[in-house]
């Protein structure tokens, strides 16, 4: 009998943590596909499918060490596919859909830029993304993505040398999000709410700056408000308003300590149209007047100059 290691299967190879890698792309391409069903075939590179637009569906293929299995995927879908994994690609009938393909493999490079070995072990997340035994990803977006691999096909578009640190760079930023997109999706398939929670808090902090409300908050999620009020609170322990106040407070702390904007105009800032009731939910969670804050900061900075 063999003592050698049972051979390992993931998106990454375990020989990869070993050496500075750097991401090498063979191909990129937008393709807008209908009713259309492709043959079995393999890459000796990992791709990277996004959905854009539209249905499709991504059967692969049983192979040793791999099984069969078919992923009906939707607008801000993803599949990540190891190198070397039959499969195809099904679009039915019912209309187009528009994807974006980018297939890489790691080489080892001389540069100054993050190789996956560093990001791994500055980001667990990265490390455990690393250590993925699926050699099939199927996750969705949560619109951190598909942003990172517009940018990056247009650095790759570009072909200037000069560019490679930001494709670099932009690459790093990838595995990163991918790490966490996976992370989520965990979260997700242990607790389903997590989604919703997640969802409205991602919401708030791009829009605590204006007038919303609870309400505001639960359409954006497409929930009614009151079942959104307690799996928020069954998520994160404290309320939606809760949460609300508390970021626009953190906001407006930060605002008042490192620019320049007047007290008076900072509850525009962060969503809170009254002055007064600005002035006292402020001095509610850190016990100063916005004013008295400000000059805190100022005579702690004078004190250390």
């Amino acid at each position: 009998m063999s003592n050698d290691p049972a051979p390992s299967f993931g998106l990454f190879k375990r020989e990869w943590m070993n050496s500075e890698l750097h991401p090498l792309v063979y191909a990129y391409y937008y393709k807008q596909w209908s009713d259309y069903s492709m043959d079995y075939h393999t890459h000796d590179s990992i791709e990277i499918m996004y959905v854009i637009t539209g249905e499709c569906r991504i059967e692969t293929d049983s192979a040793p060490a791999y099984s069969s299995s078919s992923h009906a995927l939707r607008r801000s879908d993803f599949i990540v596919l190891d190198a070397n994994v039959p499969h195809r690609l099904i679009v039915d009938d019912r209309g187009p859909c528009r994807m974006l393909n980018i297939e890489f493999t790691m080489q080892e490079k001389a540069t100054g830029l993050p190789s996956l070995r560093a990001l791994a072990n500055e980001d667990p997340l990265v490390a455990e993304l690393t250590e993925e035994k699926s050699p099939v990803l199927v996750l969705r977006d949560n619109d951190e993505l598909y942003p990172l691999l517009k940018s990056l096909v247009l650095e790759l578009d570009a072909g200037e040398r000069r560019r490679e640190m930001r494709t670099g760079l932009l690459f790093a930023q990838l595995f990163v999000t991918l790490a966490h997109i996976r992370k989520e999706s965990l979260k997700v398939e242990e607790n389903p709410i997590h989604h919703y929670v997640k969802a409205a808090v991602h919401f708030i902090h791009h829009n605590y700056d204006r007038d919303i409300q609870v309400k505001d908050i639960a359409a954006s999620v497409n929930l009614h408000p009151g079942y959104l009020h307690r799996i928020f609170r069954e998520g994160t322990g404290e309320t939606v308003t809760a949460y609300l106040n508390e970021v626009r407070m953190a906001k407006a702390k930060m605002l008042l300590g490192q620019t320049d904007i007047p007290v008076a105009d900072i509850c525009d800032y962060v969503g809170v149209g009254s002055r007064p009731y600005f002035h006292a939910m402020f001095k509610k969670h850190t016990g100063m007047t916005p004013i008295a804050y400000r000059n805190s900061l100022q005579t702690h900075k004078y004190s250390i100059e």
